[in-house]
């Protein structure tokens, strides 16, 4: 009997592979950097090569120090940063081009035209999203428009198209020889292409982008009993199940068992991403949020969600060590933020790809406002922190309006929760407690949940129900003054950042 069941999380700044026992306790975690390449103003990039390079060794790192075999495993599943859009030749297995990371702006006049031309309702209503930089399809149509020979491959079906997780997957099941072209209806409802209601690509949105369905993946389930196919030899550890993809935002829903309609989490990456479980009702928001899938297991009916995606968070405290110099490390800043008692009357807005939910405004760039003699680069450090609270509260109040669920408790998962500052002040923010679980890398967990369940590592969702337990929580301290003075500030600097840039 296999013990563990392994999980590949492949982030937008690093990959993962994490192994977990029965009780959903990490026994074994690895982790990886990857380059942030940067060509020109908002255009970001990664290497392909990289991530499936690092990505191979993060596995072989990971059981060799523990010492297991391919056979102590009953399954793999599969995270991914989502949107990212990888294409490469199923020949050679080389890439066309870097990977299009989800950040990227380049696709800004893909994205208007399509408003323009009238087709942005059209995607509303089948895809669930508006149309943006974000998503994959603008993306693929660029690599296709913009790199010799990828449009003749690709009607020949030579040339594919994935997110990461159908790279990973293409890899990891073999690659040139027999690698599995696949993705999950949760990342195919990230690229524009897929119906929501037929969970297959859609002939009218393919013809938006010019995109030949011969590049597209198979969709299946997220936790699929059928597999979609086995580790192959060369990776070293061949025969494990491959059962489980989930973009990273819906793995985390999965984590962090938010499994009943009306369950909400908000997960503290790169960027920040809430999701609200609506069940089998695809509820279409009139507040900028987007209607996604959640999950699916096997042949049941898929369950959605509403989701508030927000582009830069984390982002910007790597920026303040990156770019700014002002922390030499992420975990710095919350020190550095503690040193004063508020944000001194400045706000830092870091709209750097534009603003995504609620506001989906792309002419938008970052500001810092309120600026006086007074502030010091640490009222910057907690102007930071509350950005990333604020923001989240934007998301917090279109989702109630949308569904009429008020969450009475927030659960947060992802690499800012152990910042405690930046919990307090999300909880003052949005005036409602906060709940961070003991397992805090709940998008590995939830990818690892998904492959368990197909093979029936878990029998159901109540075991792993069983599983959660609470770390810590955060209670509202702030008075209902300061948080409206407060959020009445963030919103005033938010006007400041719009039309910063022209969108074709």
């Amino acid at each position: 009997m296999a013990d563990y069941v392994g999980a590949v999380d492949q982030g937008t700044t690093s990959s993962r592979f994490m192994l977990f026992d029965h009780g959903g306790n990490e026994v074994g975690k690895h982790q990886l950097e990857h380059q942030q390449i940067l060509p020109q103003a908002g255009w970001v990039e990664h290497s392909p090569v990289e991530i499936w390079e690092r990505t191979r060794s993060l596995i072989q790192m990971t059981m060799i120090r523990l010492g297991l075999q391919g056979s102590d495993m009953a399954a793999l599943g599969v995270a991914n940063q989502r949107e990212t859009t990888v294409v490469w030749n199923r020949k050679t297995g080389r890439p066309y081009y870097n990977a299009i990371v989800w950040q990227d702006t380049r696709t800004d006049h893909i994205a208007s035209a399509l408003e323009r031309e009238g087709k942005g309702d059209v995607i509303r209503q089948k895809a669930g999203l508006p149309p943006a930089t974000y998503f994959s399809g603008g993306k693929i149509q660029w690599i296709l428009e913009h790199v010799d020979g990828v449009r003749a491959d690709a009607e020949a079906g030579d040339a594919l198209f994935g997110n990461t997780d159908s790279w990973v997957m293409w890899n990891l099941t073999g690659g040139v020889n027999g690698g599995v072209h696949v993705t999950d209806v949760s990342n195919a409802s990230r690229t524009m292409l897929m119906s929501l209601e037929t969970l297959d690509w859609d002939d009218e949105l393919l013809g938006f982008f010019n995109i030949p369905r011969a590049m597209l993946p198979q969709i299946r389930p997220s936790s699929d009993p059928a597999r979609y196919g086995e580790v192959a030899a060369p990776q070293g550890y061949a025969g494990i199940p491959l059962t489980g993809i989930l973009g990273d935002q819906q793995a985390a829903m999965f984590g962090q068992v938010c499994f009943a309609p009306g369950e909400a989490k908000n997960t503290y990456g790169t960027g920040n991403f809430m999701l609200l479980n609506t069940g089998s009702e695809m509820v279409r928001s009139k507040n900028g949020l987007l209607t996604t899938v959640c999950y699916q297991f096997g042949t049941e009916a898929p369950v959605y969600a509403l989701e508030g995606s927000i582009a830069v968070t984390g982002a910007a405290v790597q920026w303040l060590r990156d770019q700014l110099g002002i922390i030499s490390g992420a975990s710095e800043i919350e020190a550095l933020a503690r040193s004063v008692a508020d944000n001194g009357g400045m706000y830092f807005v870091p709209a750097f790809s534009g603003l995504f939910a609620p506001y989906w405004r792309s002419d938008a760039r970052g500001a810092i406002v309120g600026l006086s003699r007074y502030n010091t680069n640490a009222h910057l450090a907690r102007a930071t922190l509350e950005a990333i609270c604020y923001q989240s509260r934007d998301v917090s109040e279109a989702m109630e309006a949308d569904s009429g669920v008020h969450v009475g408790v927030l659960k947060v998962d992802g690499g800012v929760t152990a910042n405690d500052l930046c919990m307090q002040l999300q909880a003052d923010v949005l005036g409602v407690p906060v709940s961070r679980p003991i397992v805090a890398e709940t998008t590995a967990l939830g990818a690892a949940y998904a492959a368990g369940l197909a093979v029936g590592f878990w029998k159901d969702t109540d075991e792993l129900r069983a599983n959660w337990n609470e770390s810590k929580r955060w209670t509202p301290q702030w008075s209902e003054e300061q948080r409206a003075s407060g959020y009445a500030g963030w919103k005033m600097a938010v006007e400041r950042t719009l039309g910063w840039v022209e969108v074709d």
